[in-house]
């Protein structure tokens, strides 16, 4: 195929992106559009025109390599093969071919391309790879288009750096598809059956299976002990049932039951498990080498082969043999992997030899109880004979250990080629495989041996009527036995396996292979867990733990760690204690990995649905209870201890609260229930005893206005709503990157400073647009903002009068909206915006910062004021008129602050200088029955008393600038200067309101009068009724009323009733 000059026109200003892949095959690119080249013997066609979406998008450049001729052939990309044409089709071929290289064939044009539908768009078919959270198996990552790519403007650049929806890679994300670079094409992954079956047939085979079965049978008889079996596998098999749905929704990495059961519950659950889980598994290496030490240990002594003593064998031996078994794991998993089968192979001939021997009865065995098989034998030991203050529970407790290990696993989910279909079969299938050994074994050991025997050849029958044990009918009497002291029977000795085995060493070897195989996998199972959860970064100082290495990201740190845990519990060579809690932590791990198919399915979220399906979320609560339960039937003081430790990691993880979003069922739960009571909330009517100011609190950037929040924070923390609004006054909208950076960022600010609130951003043209968007639409239900609260606008003479005209009229608007409004003034003023490092959404500079003015000094000073305890002082309640109770509801809930709760109110009232002490008791009246403590009422009889001159003088000397003038100038030039500028006042205005403006004037003086000390003044704001005070008028009140005081809010509620005496 070769491609002239001509063969392709473009135009360069048609097309301005997605180049570098066509012009060096780079798979960097995000997009890839190929060109569509027709044989070499068709005539170039004419151009046609360029599909709309496509104009202006791309800049298709380096087709050609400008050293080649103008018929040079430019064929298909480096990875894409050309197939002949098999048949007339106009489908398109996609397939691997098996090399890592994609082809892709045309059978109806011979055309190569790799567009959507084969037209020209970047809009993109599904694809699997837009899915993945890190790097695809063999290269970059593929994004899909952005939205913003798709629909936004032509001339507007698309985002940076091919992330999309404002997302950044996390140190996680980058870490993660780095190491899936290294270790591409040489990471070892094994299969359901090496991975998952054989390891956890291994834990759960142990050395219970050939020293402890016989006895159980002995104390529970074959019926109670089939009854222990089944109810343990009972437990397990919910719990495998529960990791099978777990590990099937979803892509599973490293980390086993810590994984699960985080991704599914969140961290806290997770983390408290993972880290107890790790701990439980290396621990479980010292009791596995200590068991395998002992029967050495056992071995030597009766050769008289011992080193030292007994005791300090077992440490010699466990060390020696923790030491191999190190070697091994650091060796890599392939090794351990073939170490496992060695180590099944030799366990399953120790299986088969036991069995085998139950069939070939010789006499020698007969006086130490074996007999073979004879229904006697079976009917004597069906039931229980319990002795030693033994119960069923006491022995189901010594089982049930024998049950677990079925999260071998599940534990190295990491090296496993499929974990999703892996986990749940080889599993599954090993807990059946294993409860058939465990019942089989049961059944032979008690069909052919009896409970007690003698071992002496010579205690044969002598009395046929006092004889009635079954080994009477077969020529032995064994009674004195009852008597205690015989050595041999199910009852009496922990080796009758071994006796009854065609071949005696082949136990003991099988022992061996139990041990060593159950502590081979804690070995391995224990870095891998604590691995993931230092990687997970959920307890700082322990990330050291999360390197891996080699190809296979082995944690050879955690093998080091866990091989010295493991050590230090070998030296002490007493585990009788550490044991039952061992168990307890094994359970807590499969309690939680019910627990948490039950609330994900109680959740209901969309994301939850495993392709395992023989679950049922009661199935596995009932499951969740089951192992509680057995964890204090094992042992109460070790469950009590397993709930307090889990309790407390559960506390410190959340309230470390680490930096992680999984998507849990916890956050699907919460949401439901948020839901639930959000629709529950709105079809109930609304009661004044369950008032609460939910605010909508316009502070810019959050931490623009900080003493704001604070302020408001004080009385809506854990009582009502708070939302953040931020109106943007921008001329062009940012991109939804940037968005999305900045709505973190402020959000991130929030939950640093702990305040408890939703931060809610609209782009409008100015300030009273931008708040009736957030006036009318903000809040859910039941849960939206009542009360507008905002700063005052310090800087207003300063500023355009339109942005004051703006600032009234939202007032207006709130109050049109039946909103209460609240004014927070402080003399130093609210906005630090302006301040270097403070106040913006982005980062501070790094250049030197420059020595701050003595003025901005205090400005920071005091944003800080309402974030410290207030000391012993007042809040001033000016509630000069009933706005519902607003003004006095604030104060009360601040008094009911740590901060504030020194504070004392006092309350001043308007009123009449004939009538004071009545209105001071009326006013009493009313706070007592509000239940509302207060230190002082004041009724100020001379509010209407003129105010000072001077004051006057300075209030006229304000208005002066705004003042329309209307009889300086023509009717018709002032009523178009007033249409173009309706702040300005009028004369006619300014009489109108003598009396009021008056009044505002007054009211200062008398807070200066009253009020200078009080840590805040809290006083009813003056309505101005809309249309007839100009906004400069209203502006100039606020002012006049509220300068040079300590901090102040003007509040007026929307004269409804928020205050109630009736029960």
């Amino acid at each position: 195929m070769a491609l002239s000059e001509t063969g392709l026109r473009t135009k360069p200003a048609e097309y301005r992106k997605y180049s570098h892949f066509l012009a060096g095959g780079s798979a960097q690119s995000r997009f890839q559009v190929d060109v569509v080249t027709e044989g070499s013997s068709a005539a170039a066609p004419a151009q046609a025109p360029a599909p709309e979406e496509s104009k202006g998008r791309f800049k298709v450049v380096g087709f050609m390599d400008p050293g080649l001729g103008p018929a040079a052939d430019i064929g298909p990309p480096p990875d894409v093969f050309h197939e002949p044409d098999t048949a007339k089709s106009d489908s398109v071929s996609l397939h691997s071919t098996g090399t890592g290289q994609t082809h892709i064939s045309d059978s109806h044009s011979n055309t190569y391309y790799m567009r959507t539908f084969g037209h020209n768009t970047i809009d993109a078919v599904p694809n699997i790879e837009f899915y993945r959270q890190t790097a695809a198996p063999f290269g970059e990552k593929l994004t899909r288009p952005s939205l913003s790519e798709l629909h936004d403007e032509l001339d507007k650049e698309p985002f940076e750096d091919g992330l999309v929806n404002g997302e950044e890679p996390s140190a996680a994300e980058e870490a993660a598809a780095l190491m899936a670079k290294e270790a591409k094409g040489g990471a070892v992954k094994f299969g359901w059956v090496k991975g998952v079956l054989v390891r956890c047939m291994l834990n759960i085979w142990g050395v219970m299976l050939f020293i402890r079965m016989s006895w159980i049978v002995g104390q529970a008889g074959i019926g109670l002990t089939i009854a222990i079996i089944l109810m343990a596998t009972l437990v397990t098999t919910i719990t495998g049932l529960s990791t099978s749905a777990i590990a099937t929704n979803g892509f599973v990495r490293g980390g086993g039951a810590y994984y699960l059961i985080s991704r599914s519950l969140g961290p806290e659950f997770g983390g408290s498990i993972g880290l107890i889980f790790a701990f439980a598994n290396a621990v479980a290496v010292a009791m596995y080498v200590v068991g395998f030490a002992e029967t050495v240990v056992e071995m030597l002594s009766d050769v008289d082969a011992l080193m030292t003593d007994e005791l300090n064998d077992i440490r010699i031996v466990g060390t020696l043999t923790v030491i191999l078994l190190l070697g091994i794991s650091v060796a890599g998993m392939e090794w351990e992997a073939k170490a496992q089968i060695v180590l099944l192979v030799i366990l399953l001939a120790a299986i088969a030899n036991y069995f085998l021997g139950t069939f070939i009865p010789v006499d020698n065995k007969e006086p130490k109880g074996f007999f073979g098989y004879h229904t006697a034998i079976l009917f004597e030991n069906f039931g229980p004979d319990f002795r030693e203050e033994e119960t069923f529970f006491s022995v189901f407790a010594i089982f049930f250990p024998a049950a677990t290990g079925i999260l071998a696993g599940a534990n190295i989910s990491g090296d496993l080629a499929d974990p999703q279909s892996a986990i749940p079969i080889g599993t599954l299938l090993a807990i059946l495989v294993t409860g058939l050994t465990y019942v089989a074994v049961a059944v032979s050991a008690g069909s052919c041996i009896v409970r007690d025997a003698t071992g002496d050849h010579n205690d044969t029958v002598s009395d046929t009527v006092n004889c009635t044990d079954a080994a009477c009918t077969l020529g032995y009497d064994f009674s004195i036995c009852k008597e205690g002291g015989c050595q041999y029977g199910l009852m009496n000795d922990f080796q009758v396996m071994s006796l009854v085995s065609y071949f005696g060493p082949l136990i003991t070897a099988g022992i061996f292979s139990a041990t060593l195989s159950s502590a081979l996998a804690s070995l391995v199972s224990a870095p891998k867990v604590f691995q993931a959860l230092c990687k997970d970064n959920i307890y700082p100082g322990l990330g050291i733990f999360a390197k891996g290495y080699g190809k296979n990201n082995e944690p050879l740190r955690g093998y080091v760690l866990t091989f010295c845990i493991g050590l230090a519990f070998i030296l002490i060579a007493e585990l009788n204690i550490i044991a039952p809690i061992i168990s307890n932590f094994f359970l807590a791990s499969y309690a939680l990995i019910n627990f948490s198919v039950f609330h994900a399915s109680l959740a209901n979220s969309p994301g939850w649905r495993p392709s395992f399906k023989y679950y049922n979320m009661w199935v596995s609560l009932a499951g969740a209870v089951l192992c509680c339960v057995v964890m204090f039937v094992i042992n109460w003081w070790a469950a009590l201890v397993t709930l307090l430790i889990i309790l407390a990691l559960y506390i410190y993880v959340g309230y470390k609260k680490p930096d992680v979003n999984w998507g849990s069922s916890t956050q699907a739960l919460i949401y439901n229930q948020a839901l639930t009571h959000c629709l529950n909330l709105s079809s109930v009517e609304d009661h004044v005893k369950n008032f609460r100011p939910q605010c909508l609190v316009l502070a810019g950037y959050p931490n623009s206005r900080p003493a704001l929040l604070q302020l408001v924070h004080s009385f809506t923390k854990n009582v009502s709503l708070m939302v953040c609004g931020h109106v943007r006054t921008v001329s062009r909208r940012p991109n939804f990157k940037d968005l999305s950076q900045d709505y973190v960022r402020c959000r991130r600010w929030l939950i640093k400073k702990r305040i408890k609130a939703f931060y809610s951003p609209v782009f409008a043209d100015n300030l009273r647009h931008g708040a009736q968007l957030l006036l009318q639409a903000v809040g859910l239900g039941r849960l939206k903002p009542n009360t507008l609260v905002m700063g005052f606008k310090n800087n207003w003479s300063d500023g355009n009068m339109r942005d004051v005209e703006n600032y009234i009229n939202t007032i207006h608007d709130a109050f049109d909206l039946q909103f209460g409004v609240v004014i927070l003034r402080l003399m130093d003023g609210l906005d630090i915006s302006h301040i270097p490092g403070q106040g913006t959404s982005k980062a501070a500079p790094t250049e030197t910062k420059s020595p701050l003015s003595l003025t901005d000094q205090r400005l920071l000073e005091s944003s800080q004021m309402f974030k410290k305890k207030q000391g012993k002082g007042t809040i001033d309640v000016w509630w000069l008129f009933d706005d519902g109770g607003l003004t006095l509801l604030i104060p009360y809930l601040l008094t009911n602050r740590s901060k504030w709760g020194d504070c004392r109110i006092r309350v001043f009232i308007g009123g009449k200088i004939n009538r004071i002490d009545h209105d001071r008791r009326a006013m009493a009246t009313l706070l007592s029955r509000f239940r509302i403590d207060f230190s002082d009422i004041n009724v100020l009889g001379d509010i209407n008393v003129k105010p000072k001159k001077h004051n006057k003088l300075s209030f006229k000397e304000l208005i002066e600038p705004y003042r329309l003038k209307e009889d300086d100038m023509e009717q018709e030039a002032a009523e178009r200067l007033k249409a173009q500028e309706p702040w300005r006042i009028t004369d006619n205005e300014l009489e109108l309101y003598k009396a009021k403006t008056n009044r505002q004037i007054r009211l200062n003086e008398l807070l200066k009068e009253h009020s200078s000390s009080a840590k805040l003044i809290v006083v009813s704001m003056p309505l101005a009724r809309k249309g007839t005070v100009s906004s400069a008028l209203y502006m100039c009140w606020l002012e006049t009323l509220s300068k040079d005081l300590p901090p102040l809010l003007l509040v007026r509620g929307n004269h409804q009733s928020v205050l109630t005496f009736y029960s």
